[in-house]
Formats: C-alpha cells, structure tokens, sequence
C-alpha cells in the first residue's frame, strides 16, 4: 500500500502523522510511504530523515492526496484537504465529528473511508489512541492555567502554588479520566489545592487512592460543580463521550458564580466543549474572557508540544496504521472489531451513532460498509 502524510496546516499544528522511525517500520513491511516536503520540520526532523528510512518526499499536498491510498494525519482535514479526499481514500486521523456538520457532510460527500483515532477502543473499553493526547492535554491544561491566571492576561494573578504564608490555588477538575488524573498530577506537583469531580465512584476512589488523600474528590452533580465553581481559581473540563457532543456541565449561570478573572480551561473543546460559553480557539489567540472570567479553549492543545506529541501518538497509532497497511482496510476491520468501531464515514454514510444523533444523519452499522 501507498501511505501519504501531508503537513498538518491547522492554525499552529506542527505534529505528523508519521515519524520516521514509523515509516521504517511500514517500509520494512513492503508499504510505500510518501510524505509532503517539511512535513516533519515542527517536530525537528527533515525531508534527509524522512528520504533516510526509505519515504519518497512531495512538493506539495496535492501529490500526497493524489499518490497515495491511505492518509494519516494528526488533526481532523481542514476543508482544502477534504476537497483532495476521493472514494479510494482511507483516511485515518482525529475528525471529532459530532460539533462539526461541515467537515462531516464534506467527508460523507467525498466517499472516502475515514477511521477515527478517537473512537478506536481496546478490550478494556478504552480508547487507546485518544488517551496519550489526553495525557498531553492533561498536563498542558494546568500549564495553560497557571499563565491565563497572570494579571496581564486578564487573570486574578493567583500563583497556583502560593508560597509560604499565602494560601495556594484552587483547581477544580472536571472529569476524572486521562485528562482528569493528568491535570491533577500536575497540579498537584504545583503544590495546588485540587478537587475532582466524577460521577463513577470507582473513579473516584481510584483517584483518592493514587494521590494518598493529597486531593479533594468529590461525586458531580450539578449543585456540586456549583459550588466549587464559587472557590476554584482555575476549572478543567476533562470531559468525556467516545464520538459524542460533551455534555454542557457549566452554564453561564453557574459562571456568574465564580471570581473575576478566574480561568477556565476546556479541554473537551473538541467535542464541542464542557461548557456552555466555549467556543474554539487557537494557539494564536488562546484566549477570551466572559463575564470576567477567562477562557483557554484552543482546539488542538497537544499541538503546542509538537515533538512530544508526534512521538506519544505514534506510539499508539503505529500497530493500527500497520494492520490497515498489511491487511487492507476492509480486512483489518473486519478482523478487529476495536479499529471498526473507529470508523465514523465509509461510502458517503455515517457509521458512528454518537456522530449521527449528534448531526441528525441515518446511522449505518460500520460493518455493512465494508
């Protein structure tokens, strides 16, 4: 199989699809690899590297999209790059589908057959390639916060951590899954007051166990949320549905309630986002404030550290992309019911049921795709 890789071109996204040291392993196993010219130069590594491991290097995306069979990529295609998509194409990268109708009627209309890292699972019911983004995400959300609390930016100029004779802040983390438990550990190691909230008491206890009681963790309900809104200096939206809109936990009520020059910071905001005054941003403009209280909603965090970022993914995405390079598409689906569940549009039709209720499409079982 042909495998392209163009250069991410979302506002500030400088990951890759593949590393190198993941194109030797596809060529060592009979594949083609071609890759966009300075595709890999925001991760620190050139077209000499990439020509080194076998890759034949492109001009332009265009060849890419014309050359190849399958596309792997980091963000979700920006409407340029769906306009190259053809029914040939396997397309495997982060979509995040459900809050966006555009790129969704788009990929339904192109006919390709588009995997979605984000809603691959594992046995433990897992989703094993969102996870090391989340993990990303966690820990950068903390860093995110701590500099939107500056007073320069608009922020009540709290040092999370304090320092002797002044109390330290308070971040309230919502959701505690990857992001959650990453979020924390960073805040933690800041010398934060932290506080989660969860609706899974397994979650939960598995939490306060981690943290030996070094953490607040508490059952989230709307009245609690609430009320730890009124105290927390920093909030973190870590929350999660496989394929599906996050659920709108803060209304701008509730954040009427916080301090001014509070932050929040939405980390689902992918997903359409925690709470009810998200919109996007990016890493050019990261920020705006509601109501006084200062928002951190780039859409593409982990891009902001891009070399660890690439490397973390391709950790996990390099068995998938060699089991849909090996097997083929179909196959490899048809023999991995966890990589199925990644597929979200194949031959115009959605095949993802959170994607469809989200966006009002009829759902088609993945497997009568294939």
């Amino acid at each position: 199989m042909r495998i392209g890789v163009p250069k991410e071109i979302k506002n500030h996204e400088y990951r890759v699809g593949l590393v190198p040291a993941s194109v030797r392993e596809l060529v060592a196993h009979g594949h083609e690899v071609v890759v966009q010219h300075s595709a890999g130069l925001g991760i620190g590594m050139s077209d000499a590297d990439y020509e080194a491991v076998g890759a034949t290097v492109l001009p332009d995306a265009q060849s890419v999209f014309d050359q190849a069979e399958m596309i792997v990529k980091v963000k979700e295609p920006q409407a340029v790059e769906r306009a190259m998509l053809k029914e040939h194409h396997v397309l495997f990268t982060y979509l995040h589908l459900a809050p966006d109708p555009d790129q969704t009627r788009e990929l339904v209309d192109s006919g390709a057959c588009c995997i979605a890292y984000e809603t691959v699972t594992d046995d433990r019911g897992h989703l094993p390639l969102l996870a090391p983004m989340s993990e990303v995400a966690g820990r950068l959300s903390i860093q995110a916060a701590a500099h939107s609390l500056e007073k320069s930016k608009g922020g009540s100029g709290v040092l999370l951590g304090g320092v002797p004779g002044v109390r330290p802040g308070h971040v309230m983390i919502i959701g505690g899954g990857v992001v959650g438990l990453n979020a924390a550990q960073m805040a933690v190691g800041l010398g934060a007051q932290v506080t989660v909230l969860d609706r899974d008491l397994d979650v939960l206890r598995r939490l306060d166990l981690h943290f030996d009681s070094r953490i607040h963790t508490m059952y989230s309900t709307a009245d609690s949320i609430d009320r730890n809104l009124q105290t927390a200096d920093a909030v973190i939206g870590g929350v999660l549905v496989a394929g599906a809109a996050a659920p709108k936990l803060v209304t701008r009520e509730m954040l009427r309630h916080m301090q001014p020059g509070s932050v929040v910071v939405d980390v689902a905001i992918d997903q359409g986002g925690c709470f009810e005054t998200s919109k996007p941003t990016t890493h050019a403009d990261p920020i705006y404030i509601v109501d006084g209280i200062v928002h951190y909603c780039v859409a593409n965090m982990p891009g902001a550290v891009p070399r660890t970022s690439t490397f973390a993914l391709n950790n996990a995405t390099l068995p998938f992309t060699l089991a849909l390079a090996d097997k083929g598409a179909v196959a490899a689906m048809k023999e991995d019911g966890h990589l199925l569940n990644g597929l979200n549009v194949n031959k115009g039709k959605i095949t993802c049921e959170e994607v469809a209720e989200a966006l009002d499409y009829d759902y088609v079982p993945a497997l009568e795709t294939l």
